[in-house]
């Protein structure tokens, strides 16, 4: 969703063509804290702010830049710039989110990835262990130990049964 900040008398035909243009649902903003209030109950992929709010209310367009969380931010000015021009920076605004929220979630990925690893090793080993055991009081010693493993890996993950951590019966 993308949210239009602008006094502009030309809105509802400037909406219906980046609308169009872009396949993306538009919500329009007259006014800079209208925006603010728009930004706390949505989000949006971009932000587009018309220049001539930014100028005349410094302060306002500040608290609306504290409140775009992770959407583009789009300066246009409607009095010089075509629909054509404003269409274009839309699409590239647009697709500048798109690269961004993917290089967020790679790195989320590969976050994880580290921080599971050594775990995973463990249990593995562990496992692997536990089956090449002699007797089963070892057998049990390793699966216990490929437990606790496990619910390290769980509390990274943050996941919880029922809101809390399962225990294994001694």
């Amino acid at each position: 969703m993308i949210l239009l900040i602008t006094p502009s008398a030309k809105v509802q035909e400037c909406t219906k063509v980046l609308e169009e243009a872009t396949s993306e649902k538009l919500q329009v903003a007259p006014t800079l804290r209208q925006a603010t209030a728009h930004l706390r109950a949505d989000e949006y992929s971009v932000v587009v702010l018309d220049q001539f709010l930014v100028e005349a209310e410094p302060e306002e367009s500040d608290l609306v830049l504290q409140h775009v969380g992770s959407a583009v931010p789009m300066y246009a000015n409607f009095a010089i710039s075509g629909i054509d021009r404003v269409t274009r920076e839309l699409r590239a605004a647009l697709n500048r989110h798109k690269r961004e929220i993917n290089i967020a979630r790679q790195s989320a990925e590969q976050t994880l990835r580290n921080e599971l690893k050594g775990t995973l090793t463990a249990l593995m080993l562990s496992c692997e262990l536990a089956l090449q055991a002699p007797d089963q009081a070892t057998a049990e010693g390793k699966i216990r130990q490929a437990y606790e493993f496990a619910l390290e890996m769980r509390s990274k993950l943050g996941i919880t049964e029922n809101g809390r951590a399962l225990k294994v019966a001694n």
